[in-house]
């Protein structure tokens, strides 16, 4: 009601404008008329046409004065006085006009119109986190333009990239690019922005793309609104660049708040490197409405004790400071508490009174020398964490190359549901983890289309050993049923969406050989990213 009372109140408004500019108008169109009317008449005067007297009003109003035409006549002088009045008024006014036109939003609107065929990123605030993504959008992007839906503050230091501050709604943006090149990107870089920032009204209607912040809910609400979890984005990116080892059966996890969360759900559908592993999750915080909302856990999980063959999760209720021969001996202690100064505190009483044998990463959103650190806003807020462009490219790659796989119906990416979605993006989460089990290196961070043709020829060479390609099959029937039970699916003799059953929700021994064939899209979706990337 506010937003349309609100424009109900720009158009009155815009409607007096043009009131007023047709009534001057026809004022003025009615001096010019009389004034020619009046000189016509007199056989000494040089204003003879509709033509002269308006030229005559031109150059009298703009204070020019050739005088090559001059009214002769009483009524002629008078007009000739009211436009002598005018013309400081319209030089001032015209002044004026240029000056609010630099220093307001015109001027940056009116520079849009050149810059129409470049990418535009569109950020309804600026902050830390907009001004870190749009550098490193313009980074990887020169052929960008940038632009903070607000105007710029004095205080404020301009950004080392070219950008625009227009406070301005997304739709006047939208209307002046005129669906010329790609499509405007807009962010929401607040967490939970999308329900009351007045700049998100209307969004899922404008020819854009959207990504909001969120804490909560699902990835996608409408055709064109994407939603990004930083905690998701940090946890993706930890997991990236300090992978689980095979060296590693022992991990610790202090603080379950959203870091904590993603941390674990994360290394809950990607951290599977072998069919054999048996890794440890000790998990420090409170965890029962994690518990009470993934109650399918115990399918793929030892829950509360460690297992000589599988993952276990186990949740601790008490302090970890009673833990020291667990600190002591774990591989791995992962400090991911949402509160940065007291993760700092606790990396500080960990190095002081305990003797570990392990490596400490801490969630910090700076820099420190000589800790192994991970979180900063530089790592989280990248294109491709946020708009997840090249892991949504191989979700849809590992699609097609199902769906040519299988004998009965299968969906195209536009046709599935937000799950399947999520399930194929889950598959293409893990495919670093699997060029890391081919090429046997664990160090692996990134890859190239080198590194992935390499691997790619080893699976291709390796898997005529039956033996080996039931090993990948396996390995790849576990990460797919982690990922259907952490969302609370369970078995069932025929498939039931609205139940969440599926009959390969079983051990791997009791596919059949086409339902274990299934398992090889996700492998050889390598020969497709490796001539792609």
């Amino acid at each position: 009601m506010k937003h349309k009372k609100r424009r109900s109140q720009v158009k009155r408004k815009n409607n007096i404008y043009l009131y007023m500019t047709v009534l001057l108008m026809i004022i003025y169109i009615g001096l010019l008329a009389v004034l020619c009317i009046s000189e016509h008449m007199d056989s000494r005067a040089t204003i003879r046409s509709f033509g002269d007297a308006f030229w005559y009003s031109l150059v009298t109003l703009t204070t020019v004065g050739y005088g090559d035409l001059l009214p002769v006549t009483p009524l002629g002088h008078a007009i000739g006085v009211v436009f002598l009045l005018m013309s400081a008024g319209i030089m001032m006014t015209l002044f004026g006009a240029v000056i609010s036109f630099v220093t307001s939003e015109g001027f940056p609107l009116f520079l849009l119109g050149f810059q129409r065929n470049k990418n535009w990123y569109y950020f309804a605030d600026y902050g830390a986190e907009a001004n870190i993504l749009a550098a490193n959008i313009y980074k990887e992007d020169p052929d960008t333009l940038i632009i903070f839906g607000e105007k710029k503050d004095d205080q404020m230091e301009f950004p080392d990239y070219p950008c625009l501050f227009i406070n301005v709604s997304p739709a006047r943006i939208v209307s002046c690019k005129k669906n010329t090149g790609s499509r405007c990107k807009i962010f929401l870089m607040k967490e939970n922005d999308i329900g009351v920032n007045s700049r998100a009204v209307d969004l899922h209607t404008l020819p854009v793309e959207v990504y909001a912040r969120t804490t909560n809910g699902q990835d996608h609400l409408s055709g064109n609104i994407r939603f990004f979890h930083s905690y998701d984005c940090c946890a993706r990116q930890y997991w990236r660049s300090k992978p689980l080892c095979s060296s590693e059966n022992t991990i610790v996890i202090i603080g379950f708040g959203n870091y904590g969360r993603y941390i674990l759900e994360r290394a809950i559908l990607t951290n599977i490197i072998s069919v054999d592993q048996h890794v440890a999750y000790h998990i420090f915080g409170d965890a029962k409405e994690f518990l009470a909302m993934h109650s399918h856990l115990h399918i793929m999980f030892s829950l509360g004790e460690p297992s000589d063959t599988t993952d276990s999760l186990i949740f601790h209720d008490e302090p970890w400071e009673q833990h020291h021969t667990l600190m002591e001996q774990a591989d791995r202690i992962i400090i991911c508490t949402d509160d940065v100064p007291e993760g700092w505190s606790i990396f500080w009483h960990l190095n002081k009174y305990y003797k570990i044998h392990g490596q400490i990463h801490l969630h910090s959103n700076r820099e420190a020398p000589g800790v192994s650190y991970f979180g900063t806003n530089e790592e989280i807020y990248t294109p491709n964490q946020i708009m997840r462009t090249e892991l949504n490219k191989t979700a849809i790659m590992i699609n097609e190359i199902f769906c040519r796989s299988v004998s009965y119906p299968t969906h195209t990416w536009e046709e599935l549901d937000d799950f399947h979605r999520e399930s194929k993006i889950a598959a293409a989460d893990h495919i670093l983890m699997k060029i890391r089990i081919l090429l046997k290196d664990e160090t692996l961070t990134s890859y190239s289309s080198d590194i992935v043709a390499k691997a790619y020829l080893e699976y291709c060479k390796s898997k005529k050993d039956k033996t080996m390609q039931e090993m990948y099959r396996k390995l790849d029937h576990i990460r797919w049923v982690r990922f259907y039970s952490f969302y609370n699916w369970s078995y069932g003799v025929a498939r039931h969406d609205g139940a969440r059953q599926h009959p390969m929700l079983c051990p791997y021994k009791d596919l059949t050989l086409e339902q274990k064939k299934e398992r090889d899209a996700a492998w050889e979706i390598l020969g497709s990213i490796a001539m792609k990337v």
